[in-house]
């Protein structure tokens, strides 16, 4: 009841008009919101981190849908109603097969994260390989520019390990328990620990259907139903296999997550306890080197930070492999809609489980 009692508080204040009768429940919230705001130009609402509510009120959609149809209070309203939420399998839901508010809808967006240029400049970062560096471990998310690290930012090239202690392995920032949350977030996903084994599969470098089950220890079939959910919650994305045509091989789209599952997870408790420096002396090793050839051909082993191990153009097959270049720009997303639906993160780019390509959702 908080959230409809604020609702109907923030509604008040901008229309300067107090209800002759209290809400008893969203039903006479969303009605009298479409009524109090009929006369003049489009007014634009939005209603942010609209999963919790529906979570809360499972009927929310079913009464958007009456008033915004045939004969509902939003037909001749001047409401432009914009739902956003960051929880992807629901926002995605919201529209789709018999939900109620299928073919409502008149704008759906997904909100992309900046690509690596973008994101270079955001950052204020004009080295190119620090660029690659620090998109491989945040993304193209503008929040964690600022509000996630207090708008701290590598120097030089020379202050990056610096700014992974002191920022994303610090457990005093937002940023360090972020990629938690964003898995915490997903209401589709019932048994985080065995999520949390499938992502760390992939992060590890077993991005085939058999390799993380194997990894996991989990017979193949077991594990289609959560790479499913994660693919719908935009955490993974299934690619064609360039080499061998039928197969496919999974990716983590979000940078941090990547980052969390092959470096922080393993060492969570000594990360608790500020033991930051001691942690990354150890795994830094682990981390994309900074220099790198581009994909030519496959060579043997998988890598742990690129679903395939790329070969530099003069290394015979079977050589050590160097590491794509790639530029990873990859972020989860939140998606964005008027009158139904909008905003939030994504991915795009390379073969590499810190991007996903162009256009993907």
């Amino acid at each position: 009841m908080e959230s409809l009692r604020l609702f109907s508080e923030a509604l008040t204040r901008h229309t300067r008009k107090v209800a002759e009768v209290p809400f008893r429940d969203w039903n006479d919230a969303i009605a009298h919101l479409f009524r109090s705001l009929s006369d003049g130009g489009p007014t634009i609402v939005v209603i942010d981190e609209f999963p919790f509510l529906v979570k809360a009120s499972p009927a929310l959609p079913s009464i958007i849908q009456r008033e915004v149809g045939p004969g509902g209070s939003g037909r001749a309203s001047a409401v432009r109603l914009v739902l956003c939420g960051s929880a992807m399998a629901v926002m995605g839901g919201l529209l789709s097969g018999q939900a109620p508010l299928r073919g409502r809808a008149s704008l759906e967006l997904v909100v992309q994260p900046f690509r690596y240029r973008e994101a270079a400049d955001f950052w204020g970062i004009t080295d190119p390989r620090l660029a690659v560096l620090v998109g491989a471990v945040v993304g193209g998310t503008p929040a964690y520019r600022h509000e996630f690290t207090q708008g701290d930012a590598p120097a030089a090239i020379d202050d990056f390990d610096a700014w992974v202690v002191r920022t994303v392995l610090n457990p005093q920032t937002p940023l360090f328990r972020e990629a938690r949350y964003l898995l915490a977030e997903e209401s589709a996903i019932r048994d985080p620990a065995l999520y949390h084994s499938v992502l760390a599969a992939i992060a590890a470098g077993n991005n085939t259907n058999g390799g993380i089950a194997g990894y996991i220890g989990r017979r193949a079939d077991q594990i289609t139903h959560p790479l499913t959910i994660l693919k719908d919650c935009a955490l993974i994305a299934r690619d064609p296999d360039m080499f061998r045509p039928g197969r496919a091989r999974y990716r983590i789209v979000e940078s941090l997550i990547t980052f969390y599952q092959a470096i922080m997870r393993k060492r969570w408790a000594e990360l608790e306890i500020h033991r930051a420096d001691q942690v990354w002396a150890t795994t830094r090793q682990t981390f994309p080197p900074r220099s790198s050839a581009r994909i030519s051909k496959p060579c043997a082993g998988p890598s742990p930070w690129s679903p395939v191990a790329p070969c530099s153009p003069s290394s015979p097959p079977g050589s050590a492999p160097a590491r794509s270049t790639t530029p990873p720009t990859a972020l989860r997303s939140r998606s964005t809609w008027s009158r139904s639906r909008p905003s939030s993160r994504t991915a795009r780019a390379a073969s590499s489980p810190w991007a996903r390509p162009s256009g993907a959702r």
